[in-house]
């Protein structure tokens, strides 16, 4: 339940705000001048917003569409993100949000117009080489798709680009619009998991590893392709025999031909961001376990993630080829 809703003035009789607001019946609407207001206030506590955050319905005015991080892609010579919304609905112990963003408030822009042409003129300013782009960077790109429709209004641009990727990464058992359209082949379903054990502790609000799995088959049958995104590695106790228990059985569960790539990346914070989340949570045992800092970041040991980036490499070889293989450093 959405309690308030921040409505910047310019937008407030945009089409797309109205039909959100249909959504959101019983919440109570204030009129704000920017976004930036409440957003980016001071002293707030992400910990305590995120038990019941509010939604902020604005106007982006820039950086539609952004280079992605170094070490960041599947593949492609360019790499591109876009971010319709800031924040996830769901609160994963792990996620780099918490110490990114100072409210844990929901912000939805909705002139995805403005997307378009961005992403159509970073198209045809790379149109020689091979691009991917990555919906949903500073959010999940598919939970609040119910809300924001962005997938259903994005599809179409690259229908008409068939060359370009767009990946949607997400944790979530959003079946629309994908099950009510043909396939793309420049469409990657991309789907960041841990192994259950971990999943249930770590990944609050967010389905349960079986049911992504379910939707993963499901969607895999249609004709979609799949990614699959072993991205942060967690380590623990067992965790060999957790992470061989989780690869097998995606594997076992999904027609190995609908795989599009599979990543792994080691679980890596920006020291200010990780002292930022630490504060939030220095009871999280995740934060305690084996983890180091040098060359401003805060990781495990070199040799935890070699060892652990390998062997989920192994295990994957045993069903794919080395080239759908990709290592995450972002």
């Amino acid at each position: 339940m959405i309690e308030t809703i921040y409505i910047e003035k310019k937008i407030k009789n945009h089409p797309r705000t109205k039909s959100i607001l249909k959504k959101f019946k019983k919440s109570r609407l204030l009129e704000i001048d920017k976004y930036a207001e409440i957003f980016n206030k001071r002293n707030q506590n992400f910990r305590i917003q995120k038990a019941n955050p509010n939604l902020i319905l604005a106007q982006k005015n820039e950086g539609f569409v952004l280079n992605t991080p170094e070490g960041f892609g599947i593949g492609s010579s360019k790499n591109f993100y876009f971010s319709h919304m800031y924040n996830c609905i769901y609160d994963c112990r792990y996620c780099f949000l918490q110490g990114m963003f100072s409210s844990a408030n929901y912000v939805i822009f909705v002139n995805f117009e403005d997307f378009d042409t961005s992403i159509k003129n970073v198209i045809n300013q790379n149109i020689n080489s091979k691009t991917t782009f990555f919906s949903g960077y500073d959010c999940d790109s598919l939970a609040f798709e119910n809300v924001t429709g962005f997938a259903k209004h994005i599809l179409p641009i690259f229908q008409q680009y068939p060359e370009v990727e767009i990946e949607f990464r997400t944790k979530s058992i959003q079946r629309e619009p994908f099950i009510s359209i043909e396939p793309m082949e420049n469409v990657i379903m991309a789907y960041s998991l841990i192994p259950d054990l971990m999943s249930s502790s770590l990944d609050n609000k967010v389905p349960s590893i079986s049911k992504r799995i379910q939707v993963i088959s499901d969607l895999a049958l249609r004709g979609w392709k799949i990614g699959l995104r072993f991205d942060p590695l967690i380590h623990g106790k067992d965790w060999k025999f957790l992470y061989e228990d989780l690869l097998e059985k995606v594997y076992n569960s999904i027609p190995l031909e609908s795989i599009h790539s599979v990543s792994v990346g080691p679980l890596r914070f920006p020291k200010k961001m990780f002292k930022d989340i630490f504060k939030l949570y220095p009871e999280e045992p995740l934060f305690t376990g084996p983890l180091s800092s040098g060359k401003g970041i805060v990781s495990y040991d070199t040799k935890i993630e070699e060892e652990m980036s390998v062997f989920c490499k192994n295990l994957t070889l045993k069903y794919l080829d080395n080239s759908q293989i990709f290592r995450c450093y972002s």
